[in-house]
């Protein structure tokens, strides 16, 4: 007997066949499952087969996937298939599957430095996540208000950083539960250590590490971005990525390199000599591309790849060592995504899923009809787009309203970069199975909005 649990929205393109079978009391309903690949062991990666194969009959269904991770999907997919009558029996229709998803990288970014998130608010937004095929959880762990991830080679950086040095931290222990928490829903976790920028937190416990401003020749008394002209920057972030790619087993990190303000680096008489012994001028955008290009390369040698948000792109486009750019600015998006691609770099696309900022879930097909490939390019340039994320900041969310505030508006993100964009193109066709999908989440105990009017059969329960 399989027991199951209701999960995901149906993602993707099936062939239903008219024949309904039923599944209750004593009668046993049987999965059989069968994996080509053995990687029990290890972690999903980049490069991780999802595909799974499908076909559901009379009193039984088969599930064949390359990858444990394809099973998951396809068990997954599975119960949705499930459903309850009013009577309290379950039924399943006969159909035949194949499902794979269009991208590979479908991302959760949460930000859980401007509001700390509790581990128990992280391990439900997974839940979340796998129901909606979700496979990379974007940890934005540190930023400017706090530093909560406790590093064991600098614990000052939590301990001084952190909005409580003791109750609003993530511990190793914690870290470790939130990668195993991920990986048995085939998740992949990235994390993100953003700099030069967004780094005051990092100053707290890290003398040393950011700029000394200046007015007038004089210190003020305030800092900066990390400091570009100081060889112990360098050494501090070896050391400190080299902690936490034995931490976090996935293949990438997420270095930032966004909105670095160079008005404290403009000012610092040490700064300026250094720009002017790199023969760097005046140019502060040469300065950002020497750091980041030092991250990018400190994070190689241990084996990583870096991800950039797009101002690093911007700013240097003929950085060598530039592998996956996020796309995250307002405006021709798509533009930005073509002249990434044209450079012969991956690309992440963010700039149409930012849900942060509130708004009435009505507003789901904004996100629904959104053509990440529709720009002017050769299918070898379309290939290099890997995926996109949703993106959750943390300015107004916290753990009361992360979940509604996601949700159900990521799924229609989810579905788009699952499905075939040819098939799933209709937001009058994908509304009723949206809404049918928001009532399985409440019932899953996922506080996502209501679409409109209506109810369902099973409310959230508080």
């Amino acid at each position: 007997m399989f027991v199951f649990s209701n999960k995901l929205w149906l993602l993707g393109s099936f062939e239903w066949i008219n024949d309904v079978h039923s599944f209750h009391g004593d009668k046993a309903f049987a999965v059989e499952i069968t994996v080509d690949q053995d990687e029990c062991e290890s972690y999903p990666k980049a490069d991780s087969s999802e595909k799974y194969n499908m076909s559901v009959s009379a009193g039984q269904a088969s599930l064949n996937a390359e990858t444990v991770w394809g099973a998951l999907r396809g068990l997954e997919t599975f119960s949705q298939l499930v459903y309850q009558d009013d009577f309290g029996s379950y039924f399943v229709n006969k159909t035949k599957i194949e499902d794979f998803p269009r991208f590979q990288f479908r991302g959760i970014l949460v930000d859980s430095s401007r509001h700390y998130l509790p581990v128990k608010a992280i391990l439900k937004s997974l839940d979340a996540m796998a129901y909606n095929k979700f496979n990379v959880f974007h940890w934005h762990i540190v930023d400017d208000p706090s530093f909560p991830y406790r590093s064991s080679t600098f614990p000052d950086l939590s301990a001084k950083g952190a909005f409580h040095p003791m109750t609003h931290i993530y511990t190793q222990s914690d870290v470790r539960r939130v990668i195993s928490y991920a990986r048995l829903r085939g998740i992949r976790v990235l994390p993100e250590f953003d700099s030069p920028g967004h780094t005051k937190s990092w100053g707290r416990g890290q003398p040393g590490l950011l700029t000394p401003c200046y007015k007038g020749g004089i210190p003020t008394g305030t800092f900066g971005p990390v400091n570009p002209a100081s060889l112990s920057t360098y050494k501090f972030m070896k050391s400190f990525f080299k902690e936490v790619s034995s931490v976090f087993p996935d293949s990438y990190v997420h270095v930032g390199g966004d909105e670095v303000d160079h008005s404290c680096w403009r000012s610092n008489p040490d700064v300026r000599a250094f720009m002017q012994k790199m023969g760097f001028g005046a140019d502060f955008t040469k300065l950002e591309a020497f750091y980041m290009e030092n991250i990018v390369n400190i994070t190689s040698s241990l084996n990583k790849t870096a991800i950039v948000w797009q101002d690093v792109f911007d700013d240097h486009k003929h950085c060598s060592s530039l592998s996956v750019v996020e796309v995250w600015r307002d405006g021709c998006y798509l533009c930005e995504v073509r002249r990434v691609v044209k450079a012969g770099l991956q690309v992440i696309l963010a700039s149409p899923w930012y849900l942060d900022q509130p708004g009435p879930t009505h507003n789901w097909a904004r996100y629904y009809t959104v053509w990440p490939l529709a720009f002017k390019g050769t299918e070898e340039q379309k290939r290099l787009v890997i995926g996109g994320e949703v993106c959750m900041w943390g300015e107004y969310v916290d753990a009361t309203n992360l979940a509604p505030r996601l949700w159900p508006r990521a799924s229609a993100a989810a579905e788009r970069l699952w499905s075939d964009e040819k098939q799933t193109s209709s937001v009058d066709r994908a509304f009723p199975r949206l809404a049918d999908f928001r009532c399985k989440l409440l019932r899953r105990g996922i506080q996502a909005e209501p679409l409109y009017v209506g109810h369902c059969k099973h409310e959230y329960q508080v």
